[in-house]
């Protein structure tokens, strides 16, 4: 099981001297060798300051072990209780707590959200808000957008409550159960559902319901006094040191764990529970977030916390995270009664390969996916149906204010757009002019491209950004998100969506 005690082997400080970082001593079974070497040179080749995995197996823990520096300047290795933030896993270990309201009679998946968000309310600007359930913001078909915003070093201060973040950006833009789209304002909902119905924060809500009662001991939100050793700095692509940062969102993104005790987790969603752990859910409960999950993909669906899919042949529960100066991969294989977890402190870290392979060595019946066809289409261009061509016009909406909107989709593919009114100084530079829509699609109804324009307000004025189109073609109108998405420079800002609604003016 490991110990927090740091034991150091020089074999392994030998082998990892190309980029000068100990190993835990923590030997890896031996079918299990040829990995713990493939990770070292992951490492290596990655320049990936640390990383500690886990896997486990009816109901015991094989291997645990954590590689380099878990904080250069401190020369502080990792261990398997180094405490990672987890980006988006956290959306898994926020949905099981909230499955524990669930058991307890206290929500419901298949009410109305809003029947337990007090006064902060989910609008809807297509279709019925009372349809939005509790399920369908769980497993991303609510209608809500993608949304998030991060708050680093001094501007932490600013990071504003949940009730503000719905308030301006927590509407439906398409019906619920129309389509999947995966949101991180979604699960900043249901954070902010566990607080209003348990009375408590939400990061007091996961230590009563989940952390505690599992054994948890180096899971939080936040890094508490006495624990800020074994908190992983977090890396940029330049691998230099990221300030502390937090999210609009918490619930969606922002919960520490680490290996050993996210192996803990493991089991006890397998069923494998330890002597030490409390049942917080029934079998029942547990096997209720991944039945009936909607589709995301012709190979992979979406339940309350979990993503359902094929690997090896056997059908795999997993989710992985990724922000800034973390990633994370955790996988569970029910059939095989076994499961594996990685996490890094650089965006990119973790190797889904090197965990596919430990799983495949553990599984003798794995099965290889069938090679996929390389016979893709040789001119993917956008070619525009007829009922697009033309001129739009309308606004997008912010809390700010209404700002123009026009779009022109021309016979020959090109798609112009210009948001905001026309230019005051003709000879200044400016952004309100008309640009080129990027990367254009038109699928199931839905227009999407991105492009270098401006949606101006106070929050987007913290960053240079783009923006992203999702809309859906209605009749005569096209409506949906314009999202503001901060132009990456190694770290993640913000994605602000915005209400959308252009009428058809013109056919030419």
């Amino acid at each position: 099981m490991g110990s927090t005690s740091i034991r150091l082997s020089w074999v392994a400080i030998a082998a990892v001297s190309a980029f000068a970082a100990p190993v835990l001593a923590q030997p890896a079974p031996e079918q299990l060798r040829s990995h713990r070497e493939a990770v070292l040179e992951h490492l290596r080749k990655k320049d990936v300051p640390s990383a500690s995995i886990a896997v486990w197996q009816d109901g015991q823990i094989i291997w645990e072990e954590g590689f380099g520096w878990a904080d250069r300047a401190k020369r502080m290795p990792a261990t398997e209780h180094t405490m990672y933030m987890l980006a988006s896993l956290s959306k898994t270990l926020t949905a099981t707590a909230m499955m524990t309201l669930v058991q307890a009679g206290k929500v419901d998946l298949d009410k109305p959200v809003n029947d337990y968000l007090g006064d902060d309310k989910i609008r809807s600007y297509v279709g019925n808000p009372k349809d939005i359930t509790v399920r369908n913001v769980a497993n991303h078909t609510s209608g809500l957008p993608g949304s998030d915003q991060w708050f680093y070093g001094d501007e932490m201060s600013q990071t504003p409550a949940f009730s503000q973040t719905i308030h301006r950006y927590g509407f439906a833009f398409t019906a619920p159960g129309e389509r999947y789209r995966y949101s991180n304002l979604g699960y900043g909902v249901l954070g902010h559902l566990l607080g209003k119905v348990s009375g408590v924060s939400y990061g007091d809500f996961m230590q009563q319901a989940l952390f505690t009662p599992l054994g948890m001991t180096h899971s939080a939100l936040d890094i508490t006094p006495g624990f800020e050793q074994l908190k992983a700095q977090r890396y940029n692509f330049r691998n230099q040191p990221i300030p502390n940062y937090l999210s609009a969102e918490p619930a969606s993104a922002t919960l520490y764990s680490s290996a050993h005790d996210l192996a803990r987790f493991g089991m006890f969603i397998l069923k494998n529970r330890l002597p030490d752990q409390r049942s917080v859910l029934t079998d029942a409960n547990i096997d209720a977030m991944t039945r009936d999950a909607p589709k995301t993909s012709a190979t992979a669906a979406y339940g309350v916390g979990w993503v359902v899919n094929q690997l090896g042949g056997y059908r795999a529960i997993s989710h992985s995270g990724s922000a800034s100066g973390v990633s994370s991969n955790f996988i569970l294989l029910p059939e095989r009664n076994m499961g594996i977890v990685m996490l890094a402190n650089i965006d990119g870290g973790v190797s889904t390969e090197i965990q596919r392979q430990v799983l495949k060595t553990l599984s003798p019946g794995w099965k290889e996916p069938a090679a996929q066809s390389s016979t893709a289409a040789a001119n993917d261009s956008f070619k525009p149906k007829a009922d697009l061509i033309g001129r739009w016009e309308g606004k997008v909406h912010t809390y700010e204010g209404d700002q123009p909107m026009q779009l022109t989709v021309q016979a020959d593919g090109d798609v112009h757009i210009r948001i905001g009114g026309e230019p005051k100084f003709a000879n200044r530079s400016v952004v309100q002019l008309d640009t080129l829509l990027n990367g254009v699609s038109f699928k199931d109804g839905q227009l999407t491209g991105k492009a270098l324009s401006q949606i101006e307000t106070s929050d987007t004025a913290r960053h240079p950004h783009t923006v992203s189109l999702e809309l859906t073609l209605r009749g005569q109108v096209l409506n949906g998100s314009t999202s503001a998405t901060s132009i990456f420079d190694g770290l993640w800002i913000y994605g602000l969506p915005h209400w959308t609604e252009l009428k058809k003016v013109a056919s030419r």
